[in-house]
């Protein structure tokens, strides 16, 4: 008698020793042309038992609707706020995502962007390749030092501990912001309208959830103290991005260093016109051992629902 597969549909290319150890467990069918549309997902669901995707696909009502038959979704990303975990739940779908994995990854992109940002880095770079560097000048494209002055992390999980750990070999003191009330030797807890009016540098590294979204809006920024600089390397929604033009344009703040987006891939036009902001193309994780970690967890993950074990980091 022969014993079908279970069926899954991964969303992006994988690497091949990935796949390899997919194909051994599962009949897999990957989608690998780039973004899969939402509707072009929903068609391609049923009659899966397993889904492995990414932070960009919807997994809302309609698909899980559609795939009826899914035991297992699994995210190659620590966040999961475009999951709907409700319907998940209602038809026991097993929902896993990649904890741990990128947090150093994620902790050394931040710091990278800070420095980038308050050294003008990038903003320097645009000027060399142009042309317009014509020598060295005491005066000339002054930045900012970070030694003596306050690290602002808002959310203090394991990305913002990571962070705020980092904050030492720059001679910075941390303060942070929590939804728990917890105490930490890394830093001082304080509520976030303090943290905004007093930190050098604001990094955010909260979760997206209804309350955090447009967390950083015009009247947090106006808080915000003046000469200061904001990073985002967590959310887009998180940050109004119309707000921060406002900010930026009007002075408010010194300069902002963004790895994630609104609307992702489209940016704020205004922010593509401003020489004080650095952009990067949602580089968090994006190192070569950290993503291939993270896809061999995903898929392991799929691996062990479906041939009856537990999850190996089920939410």
């Amino acid at each position: 008698m022969i014993v079908s597969k279970p069926q899954v549909l991964v969303t992006r290319r994988i690497p091949s020793a990935t796949l390899a150890t997919l194909e051994q467990a599962c009949d897999v069918e990957v989608y690998d042309q780039g973004d899969l549309p939402h509707n072009e997902l929903i068609a391609r669901v049923p009659g899966r038992q397993g889904l492995l995707s990414v932070v960009t696909d919807t997994i809302d009502r309609a698909v899980f609707d559609a795939g009826r038959d899914l035991k297992v979704v699994a995210t190659i990303a620590v966040g999961y706020n475009n999951i709907d975990l409700t319907s998940a739940r209602e038809r026991g779908v097993v929902v896993t995502n990649t904890p741990d994995v990128l947090t150093e990854a994620a902790a050394d992109l931040t710091w990278s962007l800070i420095l980038a940002m308050t050294r003008r880095i990038v903003e320097g770079d645009r000027l060399v390749r142009r042309g317009g560097w014509r020598g060295f000048a005491l005066d000339f494209m002054l930045g900012t030092d970070l030694r003596g002055k306050q690290l602002g992390v808002v959310g203090f999980g394991r990305i913002g501990k990571a962070v705020a750990e980092r904050a030492q070999a720059f001679g910075m003191r941390v303060a942070y912001s929590s939804r728990s009330q917890q105490s930490s030797s890394l830093g001082e807890s304080m509520s976030l309208d303090r943290l905004l009016s007093t930190s050098h540098v604001v990094s955010l590294h909260c979760p997206l959830t209804p309350e955090t979204t447009h967390l950083i809006n015009q009247r947090t920024l106006a808080r915000m103290r003046r000469g200061a600089y904001l990073v985002n390397a967590s959310r887009g929604p998180v940050v109004d991005e119309a707000a921060l033009v406002w900010a930026l344009e009007g002075g408010l703040i010194a300069g902002a260093a963004l790895d994630v987006y609104e609307r992702e891939p489209a940016i704020h036009q205004g922010l593509l016109s401003l020489e004080n902001v650095v952009l990067s193309p949602h580089l968090g994780s994006s190192t070569i051992e950290t993503r291939t970690t993270m896809i061999q967890l995903a898929a392991q993950n799929i691996v062990a629902v479906l041939s009856g074990q537990p999850a190996l980091t089920p939410i």
